[in-house]
């Protein structure tokens, strides 16, 4: 297939977005679902290609309940009027009962999801693709995993984009029995045991979502460059073997990338209505001290604007977020720092929280340990008031907290893995380079060498400091930006675009 001559149409397939441009239809601004990070990626890149003069088109689902909670009510009348104005439109809402009530993105109960997914999928297949005659497709997540191997079959390149490794299972009778015609492109289709005959097939073999997608597109992508990496490595065990595999065949043909994703916009110091003082790189100093007062008056720890303050704002999950090194170190962290008041703040759910409250109440660190439920106002307030961030996870597919972090001023203290390693470099002082502290061991050792190092850097002299805070938060405001990751996208459209098709 040759590239287009016209200015490519390209179709975005997403569960989820946070907004879109006010010019893609009437009530486009109003349309919010979301569950994660991919709908604020989604909703940038959307924004990015629209407004850089792009032929693009947007499939989600009609999330009718969602949407009408969203809408003023003097609008609630001329929302009717949506569904004869969305045909004409670049937003296409996939109509089914199956999405009118719910009141989330997805279902706690995983048979509620599957019956989601079929029923999103094929409204794109037997509607909105005929309708949009797309270029090119861009499909994210499991939700849109058969849609690759029929735009294989149909010979439109096709992306698959992975924000989550997550996947659901079904045979060809199901999915045909919710009517898309699996039949036309059952062999794009990935199986778990060998298919050699649609007959064969079609009642006994389970097919996988996310690894059909990764299978059947023309080129995969993850949020992660060195999370990719490490996948196609075998570096992590819970990654499905025959997603690992499918993954490594699209890395070793060339086809497969990681592109970061972004912070949402809404986390910027100079503007952020949470905090108590807003600032910018120049005046950060200043603005971040009194943030710091008023967020320890807040929790009740000690009143101390020279007092090294580190947050952690990522779920108390063990299992990822490598929250036991702090449990085993915390004692010592905050022993050994004592005279200089060190704090610790925690804005987190998850199932270490107890364990954090055990260890402040059994010590009495009550002034100097502060352990909230998460909320957004605290969250952005935590890193307006921090100095550095903690993050030892064992792994990341990708990340944010980190990235917002440095936005805000506050350093990173982070485990060498996925996207941490791809968006935090060693502070160098001597040649101006680095914005956080980065250890290779995962263990409590390890992650106490790297706030060792980073309370070496607090307790330089305070020009210094200023000096390298304001590098970081510069570099970090022109990198960490969704009008960056578009472009990576825009550049890999026009990569495909350009290539000869193998279908």
């Amino acid at each position: 297939m040759a590239a287009p001559s016209h200015n490519p149409r390209v179709l975005i397939v997403t569960p989820e977005v946070t907004y879109l441009p006010d010019r893609m239809g009437s009530f486009s601004n109003y349309l919010t679902a979301k569950a994660g990070g991919l709908a604020d990626v989604s909703a940038a890149l959307i924004r990015a290609l629209f407004e850089q003069g792009a032929d693009v088109h947007v499939a989600l689902p009609d999330y009718r309940a969602i949407f009408s909670d969203r809408l003023a009510p003097l609008l609630r009348k001329e929302q009717r009027l949506i569904r004869t104005i969305m045909p004409d439109d670049r937003l296409h809402l996939a109509e089914d009962r199956a999405f009118y009530y719910i009141n989330r993105v997805y279902s706690p109960h995983g048979g509620e999801n599957m019956k989601l997914a079929l029923a999103f999928q094929r409204e794109v297949i037997n509607n909105i693709i005929p309708r949009v005659r797309p270029d090119l497709i861009h499909c994210n997540d499991w939700m849109t995993g058969l849609i690759p191997g029929m735009s294989r079959k149909m010979g439109i390149p096709c992306l698959f984009t992975i924000h989550n490794i997550h996947t659901v299972k079904s045979t060809l009778a199901l999915i045909e029995d919710r009517g898309i015609d699996a039949a036309y492109f059952w062999d794009n289709l990935y199986y778990e045991n060998w298919a050699s005959e649609y007959e064969f097939a079609r009642e006994d073999i389970p097919i996988d979502f996310l690894v059909s997608g990764v299978f059947s597109a023309h080129f995969v992508n993850t949020v992660s460059p060195t999370f990719l990496k490490e996948i196609v490595e075998g570096q992590h065990g819970f990654i499905n073997d025959n997603l690992r595999q499918e993954l490594s065949n699209k890395w070793y043909a060339g086809v497969a990338s990681g592109i970061l994703n972004a912070p949402d916009p809404a986390f910027d110091p100079a503007s952020d209505p949470f905090l108590f003082e807003p600032y910018g790189p120049t005046d950060h100093h200043a603005a971040k001290q009194q943030n710091k007062v008023a967020f320890q008056q807040r929790l009740g720890l000690i009143q101390d604007d020279r007092a090294p303050v580190f947050f952690w704002p990522s779920r108390l999950d063990p299992v990822q977020k490598g929250c036991q090194l702090l449990s085993a170190l915390l004692y010592d962290v905050v022993s050994k720092y004592w005279d200089q008041n060190l704090q610790i703040v925690f804005v987190a759910d998850g199932a270490y929280q107890p364990v954090f409250r055990n260890i402040v109440q059994f010590h009495g660190f009550q002034d100097r340990v502060a352990i909230c439920d998460f909320n957004v106002e605290q969250e952005h307030r935590g890193y307006g008031a921090s100095d550095f961030l903690l993050m030892p996870s064992l792994f990341e597919p990708c990340g944010l907290p980190q990235m917002i972090a440095c936005i805000y001023g506050a350093l990173p203290v982070v485990n060498d893995t996925g996207g941490l390693h791809d968006t935090v470099h060693q502070m160098d002082v001597s040649n101006d380079t680095g914005n956080g502290f980065l250890f290779e061991n995962f263990d409590p050792a390890g992650l106490m060498w790297a706030i060792d190092q980073a309370m070496a850097f607090y307790n330089r002299p305070e020009d210094i400091r200023k000096r390298q805070i304001e590098r970081v938060m510069i570099d970090a405001a022109a990198t960490f930006n969704h009008d960056v990751n578009a472009r990576q996208y825009i550049d890999l459209y026009e990569q495909m675009l350009n290539r000869p098709l193998i279908v």
